[in-house]
């Protein structure tokens, strides 16, 4: 399991502004979350490590942003109108609302007061396009962005001239009215989902499913998550949609235990057959090569944007004792850190100010960096190691004279000195992978130990 609460995760993000109640001077909106500034900047990094790895490191998969806002029919031949419901029971004594299937005994967690017999509660929201608020006029807020995916597949297909297999990805925010929500960030009512549909011919699909089950678990190891605070986890019969053949969670070890991260699906030719039904749209497709017309099988990788920037916070968690004090330190992979670099100058002493100011305006411009001369060196040292800056650039007195800088790692906390032309090169290369004790040179190793 992780090595830190949720509480302790949750103090941390509001200090250090990763995450903030919403509305929060107003009491707060129940399930709803907003990202300050360094929580902005590690979402927007969570997405684009997912974007990089579905889209722009494959051939077969192409891009889509889809309007949150679609006709309602979509949602009648989904089904998440008549299905999308979970079961909601209400405490006699108290009035607390709990989903059903989340409590362990038939009475209320709250008070131990007596519940109401389940009833079936639609997790859609509701709203009205247009000035009149009718039955005709009602649409929903989309509940997922896959749906967006399903029914521009014919429009992807013939546009971007790809075959199958396709995969079609999508990144953006869907809602959900849920009866109860909870540990943090991991169940909202608004949220953001990283989404995949892999088309592919019959009888390729369980091939292609096993491939998205290894892609899939491997990205969250390679961004490093250690191993085994995660698992893959097969849904049993009971648990999977009337359509699928198989399905899988990604798990992680959240301190309240094994929990959904993603699931990958094998969804069958489901989807595309109930939008050609319910739309008069033909949505086989016709393979040149056998003269054969069918409708694609997908596999379908679903991720969790916020449920994974808790993860990577709650696994890259650290506390240690360096020199008698207790340091706290976020290892996020440097292609998550909000911060990559931080120039912290010595001082502000009038002659060194417009030198820590040049180095930092010769960096800038190729990652996200912070300019922090605030307090004792020390202090910030351990500031920039609470939000997981990997590399802290130090500009002291002895640069004026021989130009050159000290950067710090993070995690190995070794320094090393170099000449100030080298940095921005030297930094992009330790950024992307390169052993911290690598010197450009002129370079030379300062330390090697705990500082």
């Amino acid at each position: 399991m992780s090595s830190v609460d949720m509480e302790t995760i949750v103090s941390l993000c509001k200090r250090r502004g990763f995450i903030f109640q919403s509305s929060e001077i107003y009491g707060g909106a129940g399930g709803c979350w907003d990202y300050g500034p360094l929580g902005a900047e590690l979402k927007r990094n969570v997405k684009e490590a997912w974007w990089k790895a579905m889209v722009h490191d494959r051939d077969d998969v192409v891009g889509l942003d889809a309007s949150i806002l679609m006709n309602p029919q979509v949602w009648v031949a989904s089904g998440h109108v008549q299905q999308f419901s979970d079961p909601m029971v209400d405490c006699k004594s108290c009035r607390a609302r709990f989903r059903a299937d989340h409590l362990k005994e038939n009475k209320c967690p709250d008070c131990g007061g007596e519940l109401t017999e389940p009833r079936m509660f639609n997790l859609m929201f509701k709203t009205f396009m247009g000035p009149v608020e009718d039955d005709a006029a009602v649409v929903y807020l989309r509940p997922e962005t896959a749906q967006g995916i399903f029914v521009n597949f014919q429009n992807v297909m013939s546009t971007s001239r790809k075959k199958l297999p396709l995969g079609i990805a999508q990144v953006g925010k869907s809602f959900r009215n849920e009866i109860s929500t909870g540990n943090f960030i991991f169940r909202s009512r608004e949220f953001e989902q990283m989404e995949m549909e892999y088309f592919v011919k019959p009888g390729t699909d369980d091939h292609w499913f096993q491939h998205w089950l290894e892609q899939r678990f491997n990205w969250y190891v390679n961004l490093g998550i250690k191993k085994d605070n995660l698992r893959l986890r097969p849904h049993a019969k009971e648990e999977l949609a009337h359509y699928a053949k198989g399905c899988y969670d990604v798990e992680y070890l959240f301190p309240m235990g094994w929990s959904e991260l993603e699931g990958i699906a094998n969804r069958g030719s489901y989807d595309l057959e109930q939008h050609s039904k319910f739309s008069g749209k033909d949505l086989s497709v016709f393979e040149e090569e056998t003269k054969e017309r069918f409708t694609p099988y997908v596999i379908e990788p679903s991720a969790g944007v916020d449920r994974s920037v808790l993860a990577f916070l709650l696994d890259s968690y650290h506390e240690e004792v360096v020199e008698k004090e207790k340091r706290v330190v976020l290892r996020l992979h440097p292609a998550l850190a909000p911060i990559k670099v931080a120039v912290l100058p010595l001082s502000r002493n009038e002659n060194l100010v417009p030198l820590a100011t040049d180095v930092h305006s010769r960096i800038r411009g190729a990652f996200m960096t912070q300019y922090d001369d605030s307090q004792s060196i020390g202090r910030r040292y351990r500031r920039q190691d609470e939000v997981g800056t990997p590399y802290c650039v130090t500009v002291d007195f002895q640069s004026l004279e021989d130009k050159q800088v000290t950067i710090r790692d993070r995690d190995s906390l070794h320094q090393i000195r170099i000449p100030i032309d080298t940095l921005r090169a030297t930094l992009v290369a330790k950024l992307a992978g390169e052993d911290f004790d690598v010197l450009p040179p002129g370079g030379s190793l300062v330390s090697g130990g705990k500082s």
